[in-house]
C-alpha cells in the first residue's frame, strides 16, 4: 500500500496548512483595513500585523502537533 503522500485520485483529502491559510487571511484583512481607512496609522498596524503572523505560527504549531 501507498504511503498516503504518493495516493492520488478522487478522495484525496489533503490537510490544512493553518499558516498559509491564517496569514492569507491576515493580509486580506490589513489590506482591506488600509483600503477602507487610510488613515490609519503604520505604527498601529504593524504590531497588529506582526502579532497576527505569530499567532498564525503558533496555531500552525499547535495544530501539527495535535496531528501526530
Amino acid at each position: 500500500m501507498l504511503p498516503e503522500s504518493e495516493r492520488t485520485g478522487p478522495g484525496r483529502w489533503h490537510r490544512t496548512d493553518w499558516m498559509a491559510l491564517l496569514s492569507g487571511l491576515l493580509f486580506v484583512g490589513v489590506g482591506i483595513v488600509f483600503v477602507l481607512r487610510p488613515a490609519v496609522e503604520s505604527l498601529i498596524m504593524i504590531p497588529v500585523l506582526l502579532g497576527g503572523l505569530g499567532l498564525a505560527g503558533l496555531v500552525a504549531i499547535l495544530a501539527r502537533v495535535a496531528r501526530r
